[in-house]
Order: structure tokens, then C-alpha cells, then sequence
């Protein structure tokens, strides 16, 4: 079968599109024929030495979809998608043509969705998803996300709406409001971390319940504007991971930050995410995602060189 893999990492040019046995599922496992599969910008991070944990020579990629062709009976033949920390560190992951993971680590595809469309979901959704469920948003929850516009940002802004919080996204430019709000949010355009609080408070009287920074700049602002036993989610920081941080004023407002780190959830615990909140697809309550930018597995190693320049397209791999 053909894959990406890199035999060290540090380099971009460490990645190869290269020929390997097809890998034989052990018991418990199923072995899943990729239709398509995710590249996400914590993929280029690991081929560039950011998980030092990551053992070589590996197949990159944690998103995938497909269908499986070995494994436990009721499983043979079901369309599948999937995602965790399983998946492009210790185990080859799914910038393959096949992959093998644990029976329990996919879950069924949403009948909605393409297989491309699957695989552009998994580490985003289940971070928003995570994001919200350890913060605790809620019917009724003023819930404020900083980066609305972004993968995880866009996710968690729906699923807030289905769970029928109050929800505000958070933008920097007028071009990000104005395409949110014609999906139905309402969203302020950011200006400095000095006014943050005064903007929310003008939304939120007395700030949000839970405000998500999902971009890693808006940690300390955020405190500002946060409610009285109010909770912050984080998901990125600074290079170097330190902040300046008001710890007098989240102290005296009851405050509770929340890192959230996909990275935790092996794909059994994903799986069941995805379970959860796959069907909202198929009800019509989550869009399907627009937008993609499929393209061969065979392109991979230049689409990686994009990713981390920052492009923003979202890039499905076909094998």
C-alpha cells in the first residue's frame, strides 16, 4: 500500500510518499480501507518534532474515513470515521491507504456525510466538543468563543447553539463577523485586550459563563471578561506556553480555567464522541462541511509544506 511516512522529524522534506506492506489487524482490531483522511496543522507539528514521544519511522494522521475490510463480522463492510491520540504517534495513522486501530475506535459514519467531509471533522469537533462538555455549556450558558471563525471555533459556536447556550463569537476582522453573522451569530470584532471586557459586558451583563480562547492570545484579556464562577477554556498558548496571567482577578471571581487537549482521547474515547454527536448531521441540526480541498495521498508532502504556511484551506487527503 502506499503511504506518508518520515523516518525523522525536524524537517518537511522528511516526508515521503513511499510503498509498505499493507499492516495485518491484530485481534481486537479492525483493519480500515481509507476513503479519505484529514491533515490537520498538529499532524505537520509532529512531523516537525513538536510530540517528542512520536517513535519512527511513522505514518503521520489521526482523521480518517472509510470502510472496514477486517476485523469482527458486524463491523466488515461498515462505512467508519475516526480520530485520536491512537493514531500517527506510536501507531502509524491514517496518511495511508489502510490503517489497523481497535474494533471500539470507530464509530459509524454519518449517512449525510462524504467520506471526504467525514474526515475533515475529527480533531476539530471533538475539541469543540470536549471544550464544552468540561466547561459545562448549557441551556441558558453565556458562552462566548474567541476564534469563531476557525475549525474548533466554528464547531463549538454550533454545538453551543444546539445545546441552546447564549452564544457570541469573536473575531478580528469585519470580513469574519459579517460571514458569521449571516449564519445566524452574533459576533463582535475584537480590538484590543484592554476593551474585550467592556465589548462582552455590552452583550453578557456582568461577562460570560464560558469564554473558549481558542486561538492562545486571549487568556489573560479573557479573564476580564469573564462571569462571576465563570469558566475559560484554553486549547493553544504562546510558543514558549508561558502567559501573564491575572490569577488575583480569576481568583476573586471564582474563575476556573480548562485546559482542553485532544491529545488525551485515545480512538475509543473518541469514537464515542463521534457517536454522540454524528447523528446531529444526519437530523439536520450540524451542517456538512463546504469547502474541502481533496486532493491525491500522492500530493501530501507538498500539501504539508501549505499547511504549515498557513493556508487556509481544509486538506483531505484520497489515497
Amino acid at each position: 500500500m502506499h503511504v506518508l511516512q518520515f523516518a525523522k522529524t525536524g524537517d518537511l522534506d522528511a516526508l515521503q510518499y513511499l510503498e509498505v506492506p499493507t499492516p495485518v489487524p491484530a485481534p481486537g482490531q479492525v483493519l480500515v480501507q481509507v476513503k479519505a483522511a484529514g491533515l490537520n496543522p498538529s499532524d505537520v507539528k509532529n512531523l516537525l518534532g513538536r510530540f517528542p514521544y512520536t517513535t519512527l519511522p511513522r505514518v503521520p494522521g489521526r482523521d480518517f474515513a472509510g470502510v472496514v475490510v477486517e476485523g469482527p463480522q458486524h463491523l466488515v463492510g461498515q462505512d467508519v470515521w475516526g480520530t485520536g491520540s491512537d493514531l500517527g504517534f506510536f501507531n502509524d495513522g491514517s496518511h495511508g491507504q489502510y490503517l489497523t486501530v481497535a474494533a471500539d475506535g470507530v464509530a459509524t459514519k454519518p449517512k449525510s456525510l462524504s467520506f471526504a467531509q467525514a474526515a475533515s471533522l475529527g480533531v476539530p469537533y471533538t475539541t469543540a466538543w470536549d471544550a464544552l462538555e468540561r466547561s459545562g455549556v448549557k441551556a441558558g450558558t453565556r458562552f462566548l468563543v474567541i476564534g469563531g471563525n476557525g475549525a474548533v471555533g466554528s464547531a463549538a459556536l454550533a454545538f453551543g447553539k444546539i445545546r441552546g447556550a447564549e452564544v457570541l463569537a469573536a473575531v478580528r476582522r469585519p470580513e469574519q463577523a459579517q460571514a458569521l453573522q449571516a449564519k445566524g451569530y452574533q459576533t463582535l470584532v475584537l480590538e484590543s485586550a484592554e476593551s474585550l471586557a467592556a465589548q462582552v459586558d455590552a452583550v453578557f451583563k456582568g461577562g460570560a459563563d464560558v469564554i473558549f480562547d481558542t486561538t492562545g492570545f486571549w487568556l489573560p484579556a479573557a479573564v476580564s471578561a469573564l462571569a462571576k464562577f465563570g469558566r475559560i477554556a484554553i486549547i493553544a498558548a504562546p510558543v514558549d506556553g508561558q502567559v501573564q496571567f491575572p490569577a488575583l482577578g480569576l481568583y476573586r471571581k471564582g474563575g476556573v480555567v480548562v485546559g482542553v487537549n485532544s491529545l488525551l482521547y485515545d480512538c475509543a474515547a473518541c469514537a464515542r464522541m463521534l457517536e454522540h454527536f454524528g447523528g446531529y448531521f444526519d437530523q439536520g441540526l450540524l451542517a456538512a462541511p463546504e469547502g474541502l480541498l481533496e486532493v491525491p495521498l500522492s500530493e501530501g508532502p507538498q500539501r504539508y509544506v501549505e499547511v504549515n504556511a498557513g493556508t487556509c484551506d481544509k486538506v483531505i487527503l484520497i489515497p
